[in-house]
């Protein structure tokens, strides 16, 4: 199962227990995504034995986490956590080496572009190692792409 299946399966858990009366519709657009895809993802739920349904009234269906999918749930968080802290970790670390390099070459301030959590931990970081963030003017850049964090000496020094 790779990781987007783990998110919307956690999600779905989630959601699910929340509020057991929920419909594959409300669900499909709180997770944004197509209803055939909630749909497999319950299915799929159902046949491993994490997920319960009842019908609830003539064409209304209630589902029920079953303990296997506690646990289930239980188990993908702290997987998303651990993988969360190791991006956390990872990232810090190489915004610190780029920093290093940053100092070397005579620098005391960076340009930051991006938005997103990884950019908030080069922000952070750039702030704990006393490095000025600037919007305009000669500096190295840091551009946050995704999940990666790249280093631009030449560019604007």
């Amino acid at each position: 199962m790779d990781t987007q299946d783990t998110a919307r399966d956690l999600s779905l858990l989630e959601q699910i227990e929340n509020d057991p009366n929920v419909n594959q519709a409300t669900l499909a657009a709180r997770l944004g995504v197509a209803i055939g895809t909630v749909n497999w993802h319950l299915k799929r739920l159902i046949q491993k034995g994490y997920v319960k349904v009842m019908r609830a009234e003539r064409k209304k269906l209630r589902y029920i986490i079953t303990p296997e999918g506690l646990a289930l749930r239980a188990r993908l968080t702290i997987d998303y956590l651990e993988r969360s802290f190791e991006l956390y970790r990872k990232t810090r670390q190489r915004v610190k080496e780029y920093l290093t390099e940053v100092r070397r070459a005579g620098y005391d301030r960076v340009r930051l572009i991006g938005e997103g959590d990884v950019a908030d931990v080069a922000r952070l970081t750039c702030l704990e190692q006393g490095i000025t963030i600037v919007q305009e003017g000669k500096a190295p850049t840091l551009e946050v792409k995704g999940w990666k964090v790249i280093l631009h000496m030449e560019e604007n020094a």
